[in-house]
């Protein structure tokens, strides 16, 4: 396995790698402050699960057992997930070393934890003492270096990191605190987001969308506040990409629509996603819908391969350029390109090409509906892809998260 750095380089800081992403405008510029400000809060752990649906991944890049998959690392949900579609090799990457020591314990906890039970306490509740007991007896002297001072250090409450194990974590980080306050404001309207996960049917749920939801949407204080892009940045949505969301509309209405879809459009008995928004949680025992890796049925599949997954503080771009030219057939790159300038998107696709196998595909989310490639990247760069425009469109009215605009599917076109 190639390190993400040689013993002789100096490892850029979280912060720097982050700025190096998100920074488009100077720093005493309105925009400049919003893009910092978004950096420190972004520089913390803030997706414990994404928001990214793996079955509508895998679907997607429709994985064969030689294939190399390269992946934002993220919460680490999607990346286990592919395990279950037996791929040669995972390479996830992220430049938040938040999520990257998360996805490295959840490795160590399929590899060195009793079995489901201890593992699905441990990260699909994630709320018992046991757990802490576990990282002790099981998973500390298992991790590397650097994972091990993350979740051993102690935060201003005093209390170790892995605590977060122990309180849910699930109601942490900048996502869930997000999606804690917006609980709260729902209550001060009189209006409880609790009660969808009582429904028994879509015609249920949507009547409790209509009733309980989409009010609040007219309230002047939730337009005034969404229309902040500061008020985002719990969902992780930088600056460039609130207005990608936006596409000129009232970010309250967009709001609306996409929590219409992720209320309504599917069985609450199949929408963890909506679980986890309404409840904070997923449904108590197992009993409700997971993500491949936590269940029980993919269990030992994953821990057998949970060494084909290697894990890499670094840039996308910069983990392609280190790779062998060819040696990539599948690449996921979440939302990350909404936040990239038109020099980083062609940087991102020089890499994507000279990496990527014959066939390679690659797949993301945007904001908008509509694929953000076209007049920004140079048409030679855009000529050697075929987008699969009614696949993508297919598989984006299947994602149950319901947050992102569009889903799309690029294909390495063959050579002439």
């Amino acid at each position: 396995m190639t390190a993400a750095y040689s013993g002789s380089e100096t490892k850029p800081s979280a912060l720097k790698l982050l700025g190096k992403a998100v920074h488009r405008n100077k720093a005493a510029s309105k925009e400049g402050v919003l893009e910092r400000l978004f950096t420190l809060a972004f520089s913390g752990l803030v997706y414990p699960q994404i928001w990214e649906d793996p079955v509508v991944d895998l679907a997607a890049m429709d994985i064969e057992p030689h294939h190399h998959i390269v992946a934002i690392a993220s919460g680490g949900c999607n990346v286990l997930s592919y395990l279950t579609a037996n791929p040669a090799k995972v390479t996830a990457v992220d430049l938040n070393r938040a999520h990257v020591a998360l996805v490295r314990l959840k490795l160590a906890g399929l590899r060195h934890l009793p079995g489901w039970d201890s593992y699905y306490r441990f990260f699909g509740e994630a709320d018992e003492a046991q757990n802490l007991r576990d990282y002790n007896n099981f998973l500390k002297l298992k991790l590397d270096g650097e994972t091990r001072n993350y979740w051993e250090r102690r935060t201003l409450t005093g209390r170790r990191r892995i605590s977060l194990f122990k309180t849910n974590i699930y109601r942490k980080g900048l996502l869930g605190r997000f999606i804690g306050m917006g609980h709260i404001l729902a209550k001060v309207y009189g209006h409880d987001m609790t009660g969808l996960l009582a429904t028994r049917s879509i015609e249920e749920q949507r009547d409790f969308f209509e009733r309980e939801i989409a009010p609040l949407f007219d309230r002047k204080f939730v337009k005034w506040i969404t229309d902040r892009k500061v008020s985002l940045y719990g969902l992780g949505i930088p600056p460039a990409q609130y207005e990608a969301l936006a596409d000129g509309a009232p970010m309250s209405c967009v709001l609306r629509d996409r929590l219409s879809k992720l209320t309504c459009d599917f069985p609450l008995r199949e929408n963890y996603f909506a679980w986890q928004a309404f409840g904070r949680a997923y449904a108590p025992g197992a009993s409700g819908p997971l993500p491949p890796y936590l269940e029980e049925k993919n269990f030992a599949n994953l821990r057998a391969r949970a060494a084909r997954v290697e894990v890499r503080h670094v840039s996308f771009t910069d983990a392609l350029n280190q790779m062998e030219p060819g040696s990539a057939h599948r690449l996921v790159l979440l939302d990350a390109q909404d936040w990239m300038n038109d020099i980083q998107l062609e940087e991102l696709w020089t890499a994507i090409t000279r990496a990527a196998a014959p066939g390679a595909r690659v797949i993301f989310r945007t904001a908008g509906r509509n694929t953000i490639l076209p007049g920004r990247i140079t048409a030679d760069t855009l000529a050697q892809w075929n987008y699969l425009d009614a696949r993508s469109l297919e598989l984006a009215a299947r994602d149950r998260s319901s947050i992102y605009g569009g889903f799309h599917i690029y294909e390495r076109a063959p050579a002439h």
